[in-house]
């Protein structure tokens, strides 16, 4: 028989199954990311983001009724309480990040709620209700505007838009932010997802859990940083300069930001879907020429990486198309990371949900690896105590 020199410690639990769920399925091999049943390419860019968060928390597509009682019942919630604008600026007066900013409002995100309101399902619709508002609210002060109140009329896409700049956006722009919604609304048991979960397990309420999960979001090693993407298309800035620019990149053995993933071995499906409504977005209402460039850069990185690192297989992930798609949509790289949190919280939610019914306790075991054997001198201990 083997013996296991760890004792059956796995480091970081990777590959460890500690849940089961029926929200989502990430298959890395195959490039494929199932929600709910349906595959991503079939709903991400179809189905309003309301009828995705429905899917998630329902298991089922939504009727139009259905829908629409949950576009009213996020419209009633959408409003910040002043207690809240009022964390929200002071944490402007010190420049805080907006990730910083909506850690600290998620927490005190339900302070205006009785406690006869506080049960799970309506702290779930108030959750996903006011984290945009927060996110847009802070932004606005951080510019030194006043926050814009949310519109009852609009969708819940269509309302973030809008609270970020006032004006009501365009069909291309709200298909647009949807589609990236729902692409990110779920994604197997990641560190923010797990986290919501442990919480959550522990009989804690349900603000704690997102709170934690935002907590989790808000490290680069897991939210990442699409900006950076970004960043390298326009220092290429036309496609017979990518080559050299990112061949000197990989001998100097740097990496290219927007490709590789842990998971994905094969093309990100994420990016396949942002790929293509980016493509839609700056043809309806951009710049199609930089849409063009970041084909022409894209296709020139996974090329080289096939050079520089053979076998690794390494294609373009989510944080590409991210970039391209936020950017087209108007949106900093600042807010690139909490309109993330924008659509993962309804998968959150999900979660916390799913772990609440099994009753379970998240409890791992930990390997002591210190020192064993120490004796303890009282005497010795005592008098280097008095001579203190």
């Amino acid at each position: 028989m083997t013996t296991n020199p760890n004792n059956g410690f796995v480091s970081g639990l990777e590959g460890v199954v500690a849940a089961q769920t029926r929200l989502s399925h990430v298959d890395g091999q195959r490039g494929e990311l199932i929600l709910a049943g349906y595959a991503l390419e079939e709903v991400a860019p179809t189905l309003s983001f309301e009828a995705m968060v429905h899917l998630l928390w329902h298991d089922r597509l939504p009727t139009s009724v259905e829908v629409i009682h949950l576009h009213s019942e996020l419209a009633r919630w959408r409003a910040l309480p002043p207690a809240l604008l009022d964390l929200l600026q002071s944490a402007a007066r010190t420049n805080r990040p907006a990730m910083d900013a909506l850690r600290m409002a998620a927490g005190a995100i339900d302070l205006d709620l009785p406690a006869s309101a506080l049960d799970d399902g309506t702290l779930g619709h108030v959750l996903l209700a006011r984290i945009p508002t927060v996110v847009a609210a802070y932004w606005r002060l951080q510019q030194g505007a006043a926050p814009i109140a949310p519109d009852p009329a609009l969708g819940h896409a269509a309302n973030y838009l809008y609270m970020l700049t006032g004006s009501v956006p365009n069909a291309a722009r709200v298909r647009g932010l949807e589609t990236y919604l729902n692409t990110v609304i779920d994604h197997g048991l990641n560190a923010s997802t797990f986290t919501a979960r442990v919480i959550i397990a522990t009989h804690s309420d349900l603000v704690s859990a997102i709170t934690g999960a935002i907590g989790a979001l808000k490290g680069p090693l897991h939210g990442g940083a699409p900006g950076p993407a970004l960043d390298m298309v326009f220092a290429i800035g036309e496609a017979a300069r990518a080559e050299a620019y990112l061949r000197a990149k990989l001998e100097a053995g740097e990496r290219l930001m927007g490709f590789g993933h842990r998971i994905y071995k094969v093309r990100d499906p994420r990016a396949e879907v942002l790929a293509a409504a980016a493509r839609d977005l700056y043809a309806a209402d951009g710049d199609m020429a930089l849409y063009t460039l970041a084909g022409a850069v894209e296709e020139t990185a996974v090329r080289l990486l096939a050079e520089f690192k053979p076998g690794r297989n390494l294609q373009t992930n989510v944080e590409f198309y991210t970039a391209l798609l936020l950017h087209g949509l108007a949106l900093p790289t600042d807010l690139f990371a909490p309109t993330f949190a924008v659509g993962r919280v309804a998968g959150w939610i999900g979660h916390a949900w799913e772990q609440i019914a099994t009753g379970r306790l998240i409890r791992p075991a930990s390997q002591y690896i210190g020192a064993r054997g120490r004796s303890y001198e009282h005497a010795d201990a005592d008098r280097s105590h008095a001579l203190s």
